[in-house]
């Protein structure tokens, strides 16, 4: 992943952030966990983001109030700091995800809350995985440079998993003949696996084994045929891999409606290694 391209996708993400700091430097404020809050605020604003089903910014949360009752930038982020260091001895903690923040139980605590719910960790294939690791790591991509990496043709329904997860979306197209569609990851992306921005991806060496990159992602990888997405190729043996992730958000831990057994397969579409052309040897009778 090179630096250029994290920039690249992170501008829009880092779009609301700046607007909110330029308001807080034309005033001369700087947000202070510390600072006196009025508590009336502070209850509002933790009721709204124990209520919403999404994170919160704080253009949002101001919003919320009447237009002539509006509390400032910095009088709402005084308040997200002084809650957030409130719930940091908590088994919830309050925290920034993408442009936004919200409430979630801390990770630690997932193995407990996993047996509570009764629910599994949902299983995807290796080709979906490693499509959203190129995707991740190197976007703005089109499907042939995805292509290039793996080695092998992207299923159309591995294309389609992925933008039903609100993991990964068009964004653009590239200016060449044809224009191919550009991908790159979203909001929900960032939300689901936990992120503030695209820099929190775990870095990828070329010495770093793919497997610790995995852990820090809260992937399963199996101990061998792993296949680097920087397309080294590896022998292969396990076809599924588990995708895990923290337990703070219900609404995303559905399994995806139109795959049996919680497993993301191609089917009908399946991806064909990419090989050259190769020259057919003329019979016998073509000889003569």
């Amino acid at each position: 992943m090179t630096q250029k391209n994290i920039d690249m996708a992170q501008k829009e993400t880092d779009k609301e952030v700046d607007q909110d700091l330029e308001e807080t430097n034309e005033s001369n404020q700087t947000p202070d966990k510390d600072a006196p809050i009025d508590s009336e605020l502070a209850n509002i604003v933790e009721a709204a983001l124990f209520a919403a089903k999404v994170p919160l910014g704080v253009r949002k949360i101001i919003s919320l109030f009447p237009d002539d009752a509006q509390p400032s930038t910095v009088d709402i982020q005084n308040v997200l700091l002084t809650l957030e260091k409130s719930y940091a001895s908590k088994g919830v903690e309050l925290r920034r995800i993408g442009n936004g923040w919200r409430f979630q139980s801390k990770e630690k605590y997932s193995p407990w809350l996993r047996k509570l719910r009764g629910d599994k960790a949902p299983r995807y294939s290796r080709a979906l995985l490693e499509t959203l690791s190129i995707i991740a790591y190197r976007q703005p991509v089109t499907r042939g440079d995805i292509e290039d990496i793996r080695g092998v043709g992207v299923s159309s329904d591995t294309i389609r998993v992925l933008e039903e997860r609100d993991w990964i979306a068009q964004i653009g197209h590239r200016d060449v003949p044809g224009r191919p569609a550009l991908f790159g990851t979203t909001q929900g992306f960032l939300e689901y696996f936990n992120m503030t921005s695209l820099r929190e991806l775990p870095e990828l060496m070329d010495k770093r084994a793919l497997g610790e990159v995995a852990k820090d992602m809260n992937l399963t990888l199996p101990m061998d045929g792993v296949k680097d997405v920087n397309g080294d190729d590896k022998p292969e043996s396990a076809q599924v891999i588990e995708l895990r992730r923290s337990t703070d958000d219900d609404e995303l831990a559905d399994p995806v409606d139109s795959i049996d057994n919680n497993d993301v397969v191609d089917s009908g579409d399946v991806e064909q290694p990419i090989v050259p052309d190769e020259a057919v040897e003329p019979s016998d009778d073509e000889q003569r």
